[in-house]
């Protein structure tokens, strides 16, 4: 019974990463018209500074949400730590905690570079676009870091049911 409700639970995981996968093409679509409007209108060094933050974009954002999970997972692997556990698994877990921490540390600091440089490429398209045109803009660079949000926030609940299940499975006879 419990092995099919997880496999109830992963399937509406699935059929939820599906409609996550059409939102994300239609907002790449939008990205590329947005792209074209901006490439006709800016200067080509302004809109080398639009294409480096949007590509730029994915990859920090993507980096922060990756080194936070693998740290979550470091935390929880450390709080199941007790007097069993060896003292060179211990130290490992120890010195993975320090290194993603610093790491994701690092991750921030390149969040708020780009934050800033969003600022600098708003700046710029405000020469060029509606205020209309702006505002899709922003909601644009929103909606697509919510949905890779989104989407690596599913990929760990995928991960985490499917790991559950099969240790269930393991430990039926």
């Amino acid at each position: 019974e419990l092995m099919g409700s997880l496999q109830a639970r992963l399937q509406a995981l699935w059929q939820e990463q599906e409609l996550l996968l059409s939102e994300s093409r239609e907002c790449a679509r939008w990205g590329q018209e947005l792209e074209l409007r901006v490439q006709e209108l800016c200067q080509p060094s302004e809109f080398q500074r639009y294409s480096s933050f949007m590509g730029d974009l994915e990859k920090v954002v993507s980096l922060l949400l990756c080194l936070s999970s693998r740290l979550a997972r470091v935390q929880n692997a450390l709080s199941r730590v007790d007097g069993s556990t060896g003292a060179e698994e211990r130290q490992s877990l120890n010195e993975r905690h320090q290194l993603l921490s610093r790491q994701r540390e690092d991750a921030k600091d390149l969040k708020e570079n780009l934050d800033r440089r969003e600022r600098v490429v708003s700046g710029i398209l405000a020469k060029y676009l509606t205020e209309q045109q702006l505002q899709d803009y922003q909601h644009f660079v929103q909606l697509k870091t919510s949905l890779l949000i989104e989407q690596k926030d599913l990929e760990e609940q995928i991960k985490f049911f499917k790991e559950q299940l099969e240790n269930l499975d393991q430990s039926i006879p």
